[in-house]
């Protein structure tokens, strides 16, 4: 039934104007606006949809958006010159730079300003 839908997912922030400041400068994502929320237009024809809710916004505590990366390390490097700060989680064997290297392909979890977690990974 909904097979040939473009589906698409959204996650909520405190700010329209720092989400599109960081999505746009920070990652340098496609970002459009449009009736107070973002578009965010990613490789491939995928769209997420930011949307606000203002002081009602409750971050997810789970990462909403993964980004796979050819190098993880230069990835990680430039986003990090950028200002953008790696989290680190207990159990994860994270290296200095943050990067996870156990179970499955190596990952980095970083946060937007709304608080969302974000990953960089490497396949």
């Amino acid at each position: 039934m909904l097979g040939d839908s473009r589906a698409f997912s959204g996650f909520s922030t405190d700010d329209i104007g720092r989400a599109k400041e960081f999505y746009a400068e920070t990652l340098g994502l496609r970002v459009s606006e449009e009736h107070g929320m973002l578009t965010l237009d990613l490789a491939g024809g995928s769209r997420v949809l930011v949307y606000p809710k203002g002081e009602s916004h409750t971050p997810a505590s789970f990462t909403v958006l993964n980004f796979p990366v050819d190098d993880i390390e230069r990835t990680v490097d430039a986003l990090v010159a950028r200002g953008v700060d790696f989290e680190r989680y207990d159990g994860f064997g994270q290296d200095e730079r943050g990067i996870a290297r156990q179970e499955g392909p190596a990952i980095a979890w970083f946060k937007d300003p709304a608080g969302n977690v974000l990953s960089v990974l490497q396949e």
